[in-house]
């Protein structure tokens, strides 16, 4: 909520200037950057609910100081303690401790659309809240939203949960280095670090654009941003099934790169078009396919076993980006102007598309469990590898499961059914 309307509302703080207002965009992700890795960590130990406690209570701490604040300092200050309530991997974690393997797609993509339909719903709630309370009013709201947040785990989530052994939800601090040096990996940190780089800068002028250039009035860019977001969802649905089906995620991805560098350029060279709106709602569906691309990708990629330990090393750049971007857009705006400052984004875009193309097509991967149970390793592993279509596997001595990766296409899946079950 605080993204579209935050740059047109700043000046109102006492000692604000360009630069702090992409502090106080960006500051939020460099706190969940920092700490995302460590919470999901110490929620292994100490269990997952005292972390998402903790988490959201520093949340509606930050959103509190925020709307008392009257300086621009104090802003960035709440906006730093927000994003030390950093709890989406622990989140995700718990899911894992609630759901059988066979219903754990499920719950995550469902948990996926809540997400996105939230960042929708926000953007439009968001200038609604501001054009009648002011940037304190959103940070009130936020505050209550975290409070009903907190008040649901305390009251609805069980104090004792049994756990379950998976590695694919926990992070591994052994395995960050090898999953840094993997090049397929690392091009998907790097990318997700650009697409939130280029959009938190994007919005420290965004909204300026919509008010200056097309004369939306601050209380109806709602309606604008509902339109850009809800037609680009929906342009990018037909995309991502045909990607998908046909296999070719590659050529759909690399596309909506240049779709969003073509936007930030044209946004860059011209004034107060309906071209203007053009290329904002091209850059939404480029960005709500790229948004949906990612994680599916590196899903795909990861070896078994360690996507935790991915997601968490993933979820870290894509924040870092959010502080990057915030950080550039306010220096960029003071230094180069609003101009200036897309045609740099256009230009980082461009790096984007470079690194892209050496990047190879996820085949159509998925991640299994398996119980050894009674089998020694060595014959587990000699009995699972001539299975066609098993790719990868990760068994850890001393450990009842065993992870592997297999290629849908070609796998059978009865030939793996002695070892779903434990016998």
């Amino acid at each position: 909520m605080v993204l579209p309307v935050l740059s047109l509302y700043f000046a109102d703080y006492q000692n604000s200037s360009l630069f702090l207002l992409g502090l106080a965009l960006g500051i939020y992700g460099l706190t969940q950057a920092v700490f995302q890795i460590p919470l999901g960590l110490l929620s292994d130990k100490i269990g997952r609910r005292p972390v998402i406690l903790g988490g959201l209570a520093l949340f509606v701490t930050g959103s509190v100081v925020a709307a008392l604040s009257e300086s621009a300092m104090g802003v960035i200050v709440g906006r730093a303690l927000q994003g030390t309530g950093a709890i989406a991997s622990t989140l995700m974690a718990l899911v894992t401790d609630f759901t059988a393997e066979q219903n754990r797609t499920k719950a995550m993509a469902t948990i996926g659309g809540s997400i996105g339909a939230s960042f929708a719903l926000a953007m439009v709630l968001g200038p609604l809240i501001a054009s009648h309370f002011g940037m304190s009013g959103i940070f009130w709201v936020t505050a209550v939203l975290g409070l009903a947040g907190f008040i649901i785990v305390f009251t609805l989530i069980p104090k004792t949960i049994s756990a379950r052994n998976n590695r694919e939800t926990q992070t591994d601090i052994q395995q960050i280095g090898n999953l840094l040096r993997s090049p397929e990996l690392c091009r998907l940190n790097i990318g997700i670090f650009f697409h939130h780089l280029t959009l938190m800068a994007a919005f420290v002028v965004v909204p300026s654009i919509l008010v200056q250039q097309l004369a939306v009035g601050a209380d109806q860019l709602w309606w604008v941003y509902l339109c850009l977001l809800g037609g680009g969802f929906v342009a990018m649905v037909p995309a991502i099934i045909v990607a998908e089906k046909r296999n070719a995620q590659k050529p759909f991805f690399i596309a909506a790169i240049v779709i969003m560098m073509v936007s930030m350029f044209v946004l860059g060279n011209t004034q107060g078009s309906m071209l203007t709106f053009l290329m904002l709602f091209s850059y939404f569906a480029a960005f709500n396919l790229l948004e949906a691309f990612l994680p599916s990708w590196l899903s795909k990629v990861s070896p078994a076993g360690n996507r935790g330990t991915a997601i968490g090393i993933y979820s870290t750049c894509q924040f870092l980006g959010t502080f990057a971007g915030g950080i550039l857009g306010g220096w960029g705006l003071t230094s180069l102007g609003v101009d200036g400052l897309l045609i740099l984004l256009a230009m980082l875009l461009l790096v984007w598309v470079i690194l892209a193309t050496q990047m190879t097509s996820p085949r159509p991967m998925q991640t299994m469990i398996l119980h050894v149970g009674k089998r020694k390793p060595n014959e587990f592993i000699k009995s699972v590898s001539t299975i066609v279509g098993v790719e990868d596997i990760l068994l850890l001595e001393g450990d009842d499961l065993a992870y592997i990766k297999v290629d849908k296409t070609a796998i059978n899946v009865a030939e793996l059914q002695p070892f779903l079950n434990r016998t």
